[in-house]
Order: structure tokens, then C-alpha cells, then sequence
């Protein structure tokens, strides 16, 4: 899940920029690119509480519907389905990816110590309340630090399957099928 989120936020901060310049040339990337990490820290920070709230899981889910709506935006905003590229397409595309990202690496997030605390009595009947809890938050920790490492792969695959689509096909459009 974390390479999803987490994952395809730092591949789309990579790609996000490279593709611009390559399909939008006339557009200067390089004061713009950061707009896309930024949507998607800043989401991360501000919509924890909906997981909170909700659940992480709930969260997730729906987190994943989104990034699916918006991949058929960027291939919109590619100009796959008859059209044009179309950079206002292609950005608000990407800044709508970004923002979802930041929410799935919080629900992400929130859903692990969750799950681990839920499942720490079983594997620890035996154990006080008190040691329950702090093994639940060492295990979290440790699965949160595991799962960042898992999750930044994001950052090597996903520009990577753009540079693959552009190589074998001359465009990016298979990539996010690909996704």
C-alpha cells in the first residue's frame, strides 16, 4: 500500500517535471514543478484527522479509487483518448494525483500501529496491558520504518516505467496504464 502512496508520490515528483518538459516544451517546468510535492506534503499533513476519524483502511480504499480516476486524467491530459496533450489537463491531473498521494501516505500511516495494536494481544496473551502497548508501538515503528523503505521503490519505477514507455511506444501513455 505504502508503495502506492508514498511511493507514487515520490515517482510522480520525479516525472511529474521531466514529462512536463518533454510533451510541454513551451512550459517552463522549473518554476512549477514544485507544486506537486507541495499539494501532496501539505495533504499528508492536513487530512491525517480524516483517518482519524474514518479509519485508515476506509481511507485507503478510497485514496486508491481517486488515484485511479486521476491516472484516467492524466491519460487524458496525454491526449490518449483522440486529443492533444493538454498541459491545464495534464497539471491539474498530476496536482489531483499529488494531493491523493499526501492522503493515502497518512491513512497508510494511521492503518499500521492500528492493525499491530489490534493484533498484539493475540500474539502476547500472556503479556500486562502495558506491555502490550509498548510492544505494539515498537513493532509499528519498526513496520513504518520498513514499510518508507518499501515505499520509496515508488521513486525508482515509476520514471522509470515512463522512460520504458517513451523508449518502446515513442510516448508515456503506457506507462500509466501500466499504473
Amino acid at each position: 500500500l505504502y508503495i502506492g502512496t508514498f511511493g507514487s508520490f515520490i515517482g510522480f515528483s520525479a516525472a511529474f517535471p521531466l514529462l512536463g518538459r518533454t510533451l510541454f516544451p513551451h512550459v517552463d517546468m522549473l518554476q512549477i514543478a514544485f507544486l506537486g510535492p507541495l499539494v501532496g506534503a501539505a495533504s499528508r499533513a492536513l487530512t491525517g484527522w480524516v483517518s482519524d476519524r474514518w479509519g485508515g483502511h476506509k481511507v485507503t480504499q478510497w485514496v486508491f479509487v481517486c488515484l485511479a480516476l486521476g491516472i484516467v486524467a492524466v491519460l487524458y491530459g496525454l491526449g490518449v483518448f483522440g486529443g492533444a496533450p493538454n498541459f491545464p489537463d495534464f497539471f491539474a491531473s498530476f496536482m489531483w494525483m499529488f494531493f491523493w498521494t499526501g492522503v493515502g501516505n497518512a491513512s497508510t500511516f494511521q492503518m499500521i500501529p492500528a492493525l499491530v495494536r489490534a493484533d498484539i494481544p493475540r500474539l502476547m496473551p500472556q503479556a500486562t496491558a502495558d506491555e502490550q502497548l509498548k510492544a505494539a508501538e515498537l513493532e509499528s515503528a519498526a513496520i513504518v520504518g520498513f514499510s518508507s523503505a518499501i515505499g520509496a521503490y515508488g521513486g525508482f519505477f515509476i520514471p522509470l516505467a515512463f522512460a520504458h514507455s517513451m523508449a518502446a511506444t515513442g510516448g508515456p501513455p503506457a506507462a500509466p496504464f501500466f499504473f
